[in-house]
């Protein structure tokens, strides 16, 4: 499937294929996150999802709640209102052994008055518990479970997990009003690079998928959300439909609406089957691609849960069965400080071999200086090790009885393990970097980032031709792209005149790139593209960057002294400056287009452009408020200073109006984009 750019359509056809196209894009939804069974690849979703995009934006007054496109969308949040459950969410009591739940059983045998009655055993998803509520079949909010009785209002956040339906798959009519109460997680492969990037950014790793999940939802901009790939079981209800009495008929109901409902449930006849169960997915729970920490066994009647009831903080009907944790005790041998992309170095711990949660593991990561030390790790130490999330070994704590006599400490090196550069620390970060661009276990990455998309964008200079040409020694940096001859690349294997062509068309292409994208293909630590164009508008040539200070940068609104040191740090290395002059001898731009005296029309304000101009695209439209000053954001507040109103405007046009903002259309734009 491809689809090309969407033509204007008058209002009723745009009308029709929208809802189509909505449609489409929740059934794909539901196949791929609720049922695991995808029928189309990811370019042809994407292509979906971007007609659909464009058909709103010709067509803003057609943009619903319930679209795939609202999954994301408006600026950070100040903080979380409060909302209070309509059915109070209690917590579980917790059982940790065959004895425990067996007295749970003479409990619920005592207090049915000796009637028949079965269990429903579930995973007990390592997560954090949510309510969503639906009213005529629409997702209205949903909020954490807090203090049980009212929780944070993370509707925004949770909109962005696209295994929570936007609406509901009522078939004969729209449901009037339910509550729905899941677990959301963080799978284990997300777990990981969630946290190789933490790393790689000097940042404190997550001790484990929850506390993941957490962070994430606690999250007060969306699209940070949105980028973590959050997913949801549910569970149960807050009060079930009047036509079903049973727990394990409500997860058939729910499932027939289009929600996650985990496949592991368990219909037991008595309680010597549930710790049979129990037992079985206490074994096989390193088959999942998620985190479960125990099980969760409930009385499956209604009515028998009612008649059970419960205390003030737990149901008397339901329990929760812990597994124990599990770790084991090995010795530490020695360190080794690993490398990575981005110039971060981290300690790896090399362990005597233990088998832990069915693997051996013989290596640990320590993170970073501060866990060394927070911990007192020394050379030959005894230590307790766990996988943090069952997934990332890692050292819990060291046993300082059995400390070898004279032990040394693990410090940090100060030289880099690779080039032997000096290491430097940002004073607001835990890594020490090595920030020579040309260090070799780092210039494949950099060399990569460099010609990626957002910043020099290079075609053809992908991972796999950027390993050819650091493996053939033609380039030992970024600024050797420059020099290439068309029959060195020639020469290379599978490589022909015209691909050798293209190549060094895309290289010289990229000469011209914007100053703010060369300023950010360097590769300098917490410099992006927001922070590049923030830079290049205070500094509008590369001597002008170079000269300035860490305590200059900082007082950029927006910035501040992560930013300035990193940026002094990279100006301060030699390398780094004997790359940057081959760039400028390949005459790489080095200073910004617009001229120094450019009129600074947009300084210090916020403009939220709203409908469609009939000169302009959004990102020239963005590119001409940043160059004079201004930020663009993607919705109306207070602290709005303008909105840019085009033809066919959405619902930004009312709210800025009842907020009193300031309204300019495309011929006042253009006078302050020429100062006038």
């Amino acid at each position: 499937m491809y689809l090309t750019k969407v033509n204007k359509m008058d209002r009723n056809s745009a009308q029709k294929e929208i809802h189509r196209l909505r449609r489409e894009i929740n059934r794909h939804d539901r196949l791929y996150y609720v049922l695991a069974r995808p029928e189309i690849s990811d370019r042809d979703y994407d292509a979906l999802m971007h007609r659909l995009l464009e058909l709103e934006e010709q067509h803003p007054g057609l943009v619903a709640p319930d679209s795939p496109t609202q999954r994301v969308a408006g600026e950070p949040l100040p903080g979380f209102a409060q909302i209070r459950h309509p059915v109070p969410m209690l917590s579980l009591d917790n059982t940790y052994n065959e004895k425990d739940l067996r007295e749970f059983d003479q409990r619920v045998c005592k207090g049915l008055d000796g009637q028949s009655y079965r269990y429903v055993v579930e995973l007990k998803i390592d997560g954090v518990a949510v309510s969503l509520m639906y009213r005529r079949g629409l997702l209205e909010y949903g909020a954490t479970r807090g203090d049980g009785t009212k929780g944070d209002d993370i509707t925004s956040n949770l909109k962005t997990i696209k295994a929570i339906p936007l609406s509901l798959d009522s078939g004969d009519g729209a449901i009037q009003e339910l509550e729905v109460r899941g677990e959301v997680y963080l799978p284990k492969k997300e777990f990981a690079r969630l946290n190789d990037i933490k790393q790689q950014e000097g940042q404190a790793s997550f001790a484990n998928p929850r506390n993941a999940a957490a962070g994430s939802l606690k999250q007060l901009d969306p699209r940070t959300v949105a980028q973590r790939k959050l997913s949801l079981f549910v569970y149960g209800i807050g009060r079930p439909p009047q036509n079903i009495d049973q727990h394990y008929q409500t997860m058939e109901f729910l499932k027939g609406l289009g929600f996650r409902v985990n496949p592991n449930i368990g219909l037991c006849r008595g309680i010597s089957q549930v710790i049979d169960y129990c037992n079985q997915w206490e074994q096989k729970r390193d088959t999942l691609d998620y985190e479960i920490d125990g099980m969760v066994i409930k009385v499956d009647s209604f009515a028998q849960q009612r008649q059970l009831g419960a205390t003030t903080h737990s149901p008397r009907w339901a329990i929760a069965y812990k597994f124990p944790a599990r770790q084991a005790v090995t010795v530490l041998r020695t360190v080794e400080f690993s490398l990575g992309r981005t110039g971060v170095v981290t300690p790896v711990a090399i362990l005597d071999p233990v088998l832990l949660s069915g693997s051996t593991v013989s290596r640990a990561s320590m993170h970073n200086e501060d866990e060394l030390v927070k911990k007192d790790i020394h050379y030959g130490d005894t230590v307790f090790v766990e996988k943090a999330g069952e997934i990332i070994p890692q050292i819990i704590k060291a046993v300082p009885e059995k400390r070898p006599p004279r032990a040394k400490p693990v410090k940090m090196p100060k030289e880099c393990p690779s080039c032997s550069e000096p290491l430097a620390r940002n004073p607001e970060e835990a890594a020490w970097r090595c920030l020579n661009v040309s260090c070799p276990a780092q210039v494949k990455g950099r060399i990569e980032y460099f010609a990626s998309r957002g910043a020099m964008d290079i075609d053809g200079l992908g991972t796999a031709m950027v390993e050819i040409l650091v493996n053939s020694g033609l380039i030992k940096d970024y600024g050797d792209l420059y020099s290439l001859q068309g029959e060195q690349i020639m020469k290379l294997e599978r490589m022909g005149m015209k691909s050798a062509e293209n190549l060094l068309e895309g290289i010289q292409k990229s000469k011209s790139s914007p100053f703010w994208k060369v300023v950010m293909a360097l590769g300098i630590a917490n410099v992006g593209a927001q922070v590049a164009r923030l830079l290049v508008q205070r500094y509008c040539n590369m001597e002008k960057l170079q000269n300035a200070g860490c305590e200059d940068i900082s007082q950029i609104y927006g910035l501040g002294p992560a930013v300035g040191s990193s940026v002094e740090n990279f100006f301060a290395n030699k390398k780094n400056l004997a790359v940057l002059e081959k760039l400028k001898k390949a005459k790489v731009r080095m200073e910004a287009e617009e001229t120094p005296g450019a009129p600074q029309t947009f300084a210090g304000m916020t403009v939220v452009l709203t409908g469609s101009l009939q000169n302009y695209t959004r990102e020239q439209v963005t590119e001409l408020i940043v160059s004079r000053g201004g930020q663009v954001t993607s919705s109306v507040s207070k602290k709005t200073s303008l909105v840019l109103v085009g033809s066919e405007p959405g619902s930004k046009l009312d709210k800025a109006k009842s907020l009193g903002v300031k309204l300019i259309d495309e011929r006042e734009f253009l006078r302050m984009v020429k100062g006038l």
